[in-house]
Order: C-alpha cells, then sequence, then structure tokens
C-alpha cells in the first residue's frame, strides 16, 4: 500500500519531536510549537480530520500533551460518542501523557447560548473515565483509564480539567471499548 501525502506529512511531524503536543479543533487560533487538528483548513491546521471520526490519523503513543479547548461540549454523547472520544484521545497519548479540556460548565449560561453545545460536562463527569475515583462511577462504562489530576470549575463559567493517561491495570475491571 503505498503512502498518500497526508499520511507522509503526519509522519514527518512525529518525527520531529519525541511525541506531539495536539490541538484538538484548533481552528485558526492553534498553539504556537503544537501540531493542530480541525475539520476545516485553517491557516495553521496541520490535520484536517473530523475529531468524530475513528481512529484519528496519528498512532499509538504519539502525544505528549492533547489540549480540547472548548470542543467537547460540541461532541454527540448518543450511543457512546464522548467516550469513544476519550477513547480515542487514550490511544493516541503516550503513557503518563496529560490531556487538558476547557469547556463551558454544564447548566451555565456559556453552556446554554450556543445552540450546538450538546453534551453538557461538571465537575463529576471526568470521574467516569478515572478507576480510582471514590464515586464508583468508572464502573459504569469502564472506558479507557484516565487520572484527574486537578479540575476547576465556576457553575456561572468553565470547566478546567487536567487528566493523565493512565495504564491498563486489571484491578480496573475490563474496558468495553
Amino acid at each position: 500500500m503505498s503512502k498518500t501525502k497526508k499520511d507522509m506529512h503526519i509522519e514527518k511531524l512525529l518525527k520531529q519531536k519525541s511525541g506531539i503536543k495536539l490541538d484538538l479543533a484548533c481552528g485558526g487560533s492553534k498553539q504556537d510549537g503544537w501540531v493542530g487538528m480541525d475539520i476545516l483548513d485553517f491557516k495553521g491546521v496541520d490535520i484536517i480530520h473530523d475529531i468524530e471520526t475513528y481512529p484519528y490519523p496519528l498512532p499509538d503513543n504519539s502525544c505528549q500533551v492533547i489540549m480540547a479547548s472548548h470542543i467537547i461540549e460540541h461532541i454527540n454523547p448518543a450511543k457512546f460518542g464522548f467516550v469513544d472520544f476519550m477513547n480515542e484521545c487514550w490511544r493516541i497519548m503516550q503513557p503518563d501523557g496529560e490531556m487538558i479540556i476547557a469547556t463551558p460548565y454544564a447548566g451555565s449560561q456559556g453552556y446554554y447560548q450556543d445552540p450546538t453545545h450538546c453534551n453538557p460536562c461538571n465537575e463529576i463527569t471526568f470521574t467516569y473515565f478515572d478507576p480510582l475515583s471514590p464515586t464508583g462511577l468508572y464502573r459504569f462504562y469502564t472506558p479507557k483509564p484516565w487520572k484527574i489530576a486537578d479540575s476547576f470549575w465556576t457553575p456561572n463559567g468553565n470547566l478546567e480539567v487536567k487528566l493523565i493517561k493512565r495504564r491498563i491495570d486489571k484491578s480496573y475491571g475490563t474496558t468495553t471499548k
């Protein structure tokens, strides 16, 4: 199978670094020093791809950091859509890599004002992804495991979460996806 121009471009990006910093849905304002992925071909976008189409055109364990700023609220949660998104980010994340998420707090004016917001998240949402969370909610869906390293929220503003990719451990239970 011959490589496409897109495949060669992604390989070049990966060879330049020992793991990339991925700015998901970066739009026209990709962070300096980051690889930008967006569904639209904005200036500075390195990978044109729909983030709700899996797999991403990146190999396993290729990202040091993933930033998802004001995008997860647009991911359709139906039929495990948000769980699938989190599992795909886990796949491309290096072990112990960080995922940084910023989203309007569920129920805030910032969440309700945009008619394309469909995935409300609050401070409990990410405990579904952390097998060591005292809530026990991880066992409900058993997605790929993350650790909640930090979170900050205001009910009238944003929710900001930093997650660390956990390694698979049998004690967490089996993963469904």
